[in-house]
């Protein structure tokens, strides 16, 4: 996590918001480089590259540095920044206006999802069964990473999925399901219904506060983006180390959800994201709010 943001209507000196840019390239140029990389070479990997294909935010986003809504900065060019900010006898600084008159309808869905998640307690039975879900009934040559086996054979991979169940609340998890698990699945979550379903406890609901982060920017700071990014990336780690499949081989030992240890170990580190997510889920409300 990084050092404390400048406080709301803070002046930086160009020092000072110099390095506030510089330490958030030098933080995420860690993730940029080997994915881009990997992208010239051709080179897929399922678990490090899956924010950058997944969610829309480019990776010359990502690296762009905002200070967030209520700092000025001094000694800034405005055409560095963009058409968002606005000179002032001060110093240079973000339109907040400007920015909310344009986003002013997906502002408040934003928040009203993120307080709705918060008001909730975190549910923690769901095992990771939603990658299973994904797979249920395809062959290895059908399943969306078929570059990388199965750690069991397609049939016994379906018995788990028809003996454990799954109980997914999230619907952007929900609609890569296979037809034929989507009637397992305890809810018909919908993007109609996002709002009512999605609580704490959720990896995908805990992931997408990096989309929710980038999709606000550059009302808040770049740092709370990268901060999202970085719980985001931990938990794709984990949402694939208990999925279907075989990713030891990329140093990805498996957390085996059909045994009981592995549901155990899996829950554990579930309510440790959860509570991660808690304080960035909080930074992102007070600045809507």
């Amino acid at each position: 996590m990084t050092a404390a943001l400048a406080p709301p209507t803070a002046v930086l000196d160009r020092t000072d918001w110099l390095a506030h840019r510089d330490a958030h390239t030098e933080r995420v140029d860690r993730w940029l480089v080997p994915h881009l990389a990997r992208r010239r070479s051709g080179v897929k990997h399922p678990v490090e590259d899956f924010l950058f294909t997944y969610y829309s935010h480019r990776p010359a986003q990502l690296r762009r540095w905002h200070p967030g809504a209520g700092v000025t900065l001094r000694d800034a060019d405005p055409a560095e920044f963009g058409a968002d900010y606005r000179a002032t006898s001060a110093g240079l600084t973000l339109d907040i206006e400007r920015v909310r008159q344009r986003r002013s309808e997906s502002i408040g869905w934003i928040r009203d999802l993120l307080q709705a998640t918060a008001g909730r307690a975190a549910h923690l039975g769901c095992f990771g069964m939603h990658e299973w879900a994904m797979v249920y009934r395809q062959t290895q040559e059908e399943v969306r990473h078929n570059s990388w086996p199965l750690r069991l054979s397609p049939e016994r991979t379906a018995a788990i999925v028809e003996e454990r169940g799954v109980r997914c609340s999230h619907f952007d998890a929900y609609r890569f399901f296979t037809a034929p698990a989507r009637p397992l699945n305890l809810l018909n979550p919908t993007r109609e219904t996002q709002r009512d379903n999605e609580q704490p406890g959720c990896l995908h609901a805990n992931m997408d506060l990096y989309k929710w982060a980038y999709k606000l920017s550059p009302l808040v700071p770049s740092e709370l983006v990268a901060d999202c990014f970085e719980l985001a990336r931990e938990i794709r780690t984990l949402d694939m180390r208990a999925s279907p499949y075989d990713l030891a081989a990329l140093g990805y030992p498996p957390v085996r959800i059909e045994t009981v240890e592995g549901r155990a170990e899996y829950v554990a580190a579930q309510r440790t994201f959860a509570e991660r997510a808690a304080p960035l889920r909080a930074r992102l409300i007070a600045a809507l709010t």
